[in-house]
């Protein structure tokens, strides 16, 4: 099951020419992850604040298929899925309001000690996460 989010392209998001900038489409696109997060109940300030873990962008991939312009009205559609037991990515698609694919994304996670910088094992609030949002759980 995938978690959709409504996002209105903001004047901040677009560049000289009147289009997203593209590395504002990963922006746009943390906003749904982070929505996501707090829908299946992680309290975002403790989950960025956390002595225990840290979840770093390890990889990032953009495709974009038509312009998205300010004011734009999309839906970004997440879907989670485990790589291991350490890493996860998120299948990102972002669709007009007439359900026609603007973009697509991928961002990879990793879940390391903050202060070894060593891999851990993914935490119970992202496993939960994964759970709830993901299209094969492990």
């Amino acid at each position: 099951m995938s978690f959709s989010y409504e996002y209105v392209v903001q004047l901040r998001d677009t560049d000289a020419a009147g289009v997203v900038y593209f590395a504002n489409i990963l922006s746009i696109c943390h906003v749904a992850y982070e929505a996501s997060l707090i829908g299946s109940g992680v309290n975002l300030q403790l989950f960025v604040d956390n002595p225990n873990f840290a979840v770093p962008i390890i990889h990032v991939s953009a495709d974009f298929y038509k312009p998205l312009y300010c004011g734009d009205r999309v839906i970004i559609e997440l879907t989670p899925r485990s790589i291991d037991i350490h890493r996860f990515e998120i299948k990102y698609q972002i669709f007009s309001t007439n359900s026609v694919v603007l973009a697509t994304t991928i961002t990879k996670h990793i879940v390391i000690d903050p202060q070894t910088r060593k891999r851990k094992e993914l935490p119970a609030a992202l496993n939960n996460w994964l759970l709830q949002w993901c299209e094969n759980q492990r």
